[in-house]
């Protein structure tokens, strides 16, 4: 295999996606506008997309660093609206596209329709959730969005399993599946699932609690996610749902493990996930002009195979709104019967209506169209049609929704000032706790080597932690005085400087290793710790103001 094509593609969609990053512009259609572009230039290889490889290698990381991020006590709260959205929708808008597409495409059978649907009907929360977070999305609807697309994989993947069983199946070819058993099907694939992923999940923290290695520890995260997609799938279970299991239970243990595992982690699954969105964002756009190329050799005119396109990306778009509203009206209705229920976690209706409009397609798209075997009837066709849904919605909804947004107000600007205030809180608590331990062990190291001695190993111990606790709170009260401009600026610029003497700390550092003075080794333990400082000051309240 020739790595150096492979290789520039990384090079070039990471080096688009930081521009998109830098302009404040969606690096998903940029890409694929980029690499739309790229494939007319002469000597741009044609690269093959292995569909099953893109599954087994490209979604499980995402999934799981996705997974170890939503808290648990958020996705429990929300999650009939979670399960609506991420397994109701995802069939509805599934036989929705099918007939559609049945009905505009000629000589398109009804199973290979259904295939279709299950491989556009997964919205990709990677460009939603961007979005989101620049423009401060509550955290409820987050969560729904973050939750959605962890479950929404499984079954559209699951379905897709299913009506390609249903079309090889009239060919006498069965692929283990039979369209009548669909129920079957993913019961058991849901239960081998979840319940592989949390066993592996279990396993994995009792390692890691137990391993005061860092280093084997973050490895053994990275293996996590492809070890237990392949199992599972091997166990004829759903790897989504147990990529997400492992992930969901890993997550909500990761403060029991080592906090140098947890330091390594975040940096090193985000820049993974960055990698990958933009290699496969790219690769859509390198293969658009291909595909349609192969489509426009079938029996079908260009005309016929551009209203289908049209037609099945307005089904797409229209069936997420439709369906969120009909669902939020049915349960509006009244029933007797039924206990009543809380409606404090429930999304307000301009809530719902960003999260309906939140329905860009992605990488699992792209990836179940490339799975498709290569004597699938219409194969071409059906690839064509799922790549004008990626990039139509990536036009249509993910230009649209910043709009949306805005004009709705569907935002949370309260939102960092309880989290500081419960940042402020936790902080108190924790001190509060940690100084009456430290009051304990002064008087056990008293009895040992006296209370002098004692004492001034203990105050060495308290003034970091009372130092800390009274930034937090004067910080906190800062935000909430009258001055609060003023204060501000005063906080800003004790960050600015406590940035630049660190820079001068760091220099001092280089000055030293340069003049031979410092070994290496030396100076990388002190600009670790340099880093650590840096990070803790970055990450404060007073560094966010």
């Amino acid at each position: 295999m020739d790595v150096a094509p492979l290789l520039a593609l990384a090079v070039g969609a990471v080096g688009v996606t930081a521009l998109a990053r830098r302009l404040g512009w969606q690096a998903p259609l940029l890409l694929v506008l980029v690499g739309f572009a790229a494939s007319f230039v002469p000597g741009v290889p044609q690269f093959a997309i292995d569909g099953d490889l893109l599954l087994a290698v490209v979604l499980p990381p995402l999934l799981y660093s996705a997974a170890l991020e939503v808290s648990y006590a958020d996705l429990r709260a929300l999650l009939r609206p979670i399960v609506q959205l991420g397994v109701g929708l995802v069939v509805v808008t599934a036989v929705a596209v099918a007939l559609v597409a049945h009905a505009v495409v000629p000589g398109l059978s009804l199973p290979a329709a259904l295939v279709l649907g299950a491989v556009v009907a997964p919205p990709d929360a990677v460009s939603a959730a961007a979005i989101g977070r620049q423009l401060g999305l509550p955290r409820p609807v987050m969560t729904v969005l973050s939750g959605e697309s962890l479950i929404n994989d499984a079954a559209s993947l699951t379905f897709y399993k299913v009506a390609l069983a249903a079309v090889f199946g009239a060919g006498g070819v069965l692929l283990g599946l039979d369209a009548s058993d669909a129920a079957a099907t993913f019961g058991l694939a849901v239960t081998v699932g979840v319940a592989l992923g949390l066993a592996i999940g279990w396993a994995v923290h009792l390692v890691r609690v137990r391993l005061a290695d860092p280093v084997v520890t973050s490895v053994l995260g990275v293996v996590v996610p492809f070890g237990a997609y392949l199992l599972a799938e091997e166990l004829s279970g759903s790897g989504v749902l147990a990529v997400v299991a492992a992930g969901l239970y890993l997550g909500h243990r990761s403060p029991e493990a080592g906090y140098a595992s947890r330091l390594q982690e975040r940096p090193l699954w985000s820049s993974l996930d960055l990698l990958l969105q933009a290699v496969v964002f790219a690769l859509i756009g390198l293969q658009l002009r291909y595909v349609a190329e192969s489509a426009e050799a079938s029996a079908r005119s260009n005309w016929a195979l551009a209203g289908a396109g049209l037609a099945v990306l307005v089904t797409a778009v229209v069936v997420r709104p439709l369906f969120v509203y009909l669902v939020e009206a049915l349960r509006r209705v009244p029933r007797p019967w039924r206990r009543r229920r809380s409606r404090s976690h429930r999304p307000s209706w301009r809530q719902q209506a960003v999260i309906s409009w939140t329905g860009m397609r992605g990488v699992v798209t792209l990836a179940a169209a490339a799975a498709v075997p290569e004597d699938f009837p219409d194969r071409d066709v059906l690839q064509l049609l799922a790549y004008v849904v990626t990039i139509g919605t990536l036009l249509v909804q993910g230009l649209s929704l910043p709009w949306l947004i805005r004009v709705l107000g569907v935002t949370d600007p309260d939102q960092a000032r309880r989290d500081a205030a419960a940042e402020v809180h936790l902080a108190e608590r924790a001190t509060a706790a940690a100084l009456e331990r430290v009051a304990e062990l002064e008087q056990e190291l008293a009895e040992r080597v006296g209370a002098e001695r004692a004492h001034a190993v203990a105050e060495r111990i308290r003034g970091p932690l009372l130092a800390r606790a009274r930034s937090m709170s004067a910080s906190m009260r800062a935000e909430e005085s009258e001055e609060t401009d003023r204060d501000r600026k005063r906080a800003r610029t004790f960050h600015r400087v406590r940035q630049e003497i660190i820079q001068v700390q760091r220099r001092v550092l280089m000055e030293e290793r340069d003049k031979g003075h410092l070994a290496d080794e030396v100076m990388r333990a002190v600009l670790q710790e340099l880093d650590y400082e840096e990070a803790a000051t970055a990450n404060s309240w007073v560094g966010r103001l």
